[in-house]
């Protein structure tokens, strides 16, 4: 009786470690979301970034943007709501629109263009995956060898060659 116990208590912890690691899977995981205020051409369609927007996340202003000009914010979880104060032109009145957000599972870092949502395109041409690109500095320090006895001593040329 007692090795069937012992079977069965270790099932049920594994049981537990599994139902923890999905939970963390799915509610734990961090994300970082971009907002682009950009003008742009989706489908010669044409969207023009407002004069300036403001992001909101949890009543805290996150960005404040004019056309050109990229903010961010850090959420947990898979679904992100956020406000947006848009004012579509210089000294006109703004307007608010709170947006809730379901976070794609394939992208750790999230790029929404503002002014390409607020034109009514689709999800597919508003967000997108944020992809670094390295700084000029860090391309320069790289040293791509292309002479494959670059390095070898005159000895070791003459018994490779």
């Amino acid at each position: 009786m007692k090795s069937g116990n012992r079977i069965l208590f270790r099932l049920g912890a594994i049981a537990v470690i599994i139902a923890i690691a999905v939970c963390m899977a799915v509610i734990g995981r961090g994300h970082t979301i971009y907002f682009d205020s950009k003008s742009g051409e989706y489908n010669g369609q044409a969207y023009t970034a407002p004069y300036k927007t403001e992001v909101y996340v949890k009543d805290e202003r996150v960005a404040k943007l004019y056309d050109g000009e990229r903010g961010m914010a850090s959420t947990m979880g898979q679904t992100f709501h956020y406000s947006l104060e848009i004012t579509p032109e210089k000294g006109g009145d703004s307007y608010t629109k709170d947006v809730t957000f379901k976070v794609p599972y394939n992208l750790d870092g999230v790029v929404i263009n503002i002014a390409a949502m607020e034109a009514g395109l689709p999800e597919e041409a508003y967000i997108s995956e944020f992809v670094p690109v390295p700084s000029a500095a860090e391309l320069e320090d790289e040293e791509v060898v292309t002479d494959e006895f670059a390095g070898l001593t005159e000895g070791d040329e003459a018994e490779a060659g």
